[in-house]
């Protein structure tokens, strides 16, 4: 009797130890909110995957990294996956980590032509 009492136990601490760890979510705080930061620049690399759409962009000779909004959100907003591909050329507007050197969170983004509001 006392194998069945422990072995709920033991088979949630053998899931809690080989779990592994899920990547962080940063707070919305780590970003300069005082300061605008607008730029054109083409994308050099996209990640289109949750909690946030990502790209790479190449500005005055650095790569940015430029966090936007949930794919949902992208999506319902008129601009999904086909419309970010490497090569094409974006308007970013955003606020600069306070943290991270060349990493941006993005309010809104132009691509050919149209304005998309991310907030």
């Amino acid at each position: 009797m006392m194998r069945f009492l422990l072995a709920p136990p033991a088979i949630a601490l053998a899931i809690v130890a080989f779990a592994a760890p899920a990547p962080a979510h940063h707070g919305w705080g780590s970003y300069d909110s005082t300061k605008t930061v607008k730029f054109q620049a083409a994308i050099i690399d996209v990640k289109f995957e949750n909690p946030h759409v990502e790209l790479v962009l190449e500005y005055q000779g650095k790569k940015w990294t430029i966090t936007l909004a949930p794919v949902f959100r992208m999506e319902n907003r008129g601009l999904p996956q086909p419309s970010l591909v490497k090569g094409k050329t974006v308007m970013v507007e955003g606020y600069a980590s306070k943290v991270h050197e060349n990493e941006m969170r993005i309010e809104r983004i132009t691509v050919e032509g149209k304005v998309v509001e991310l907030r």
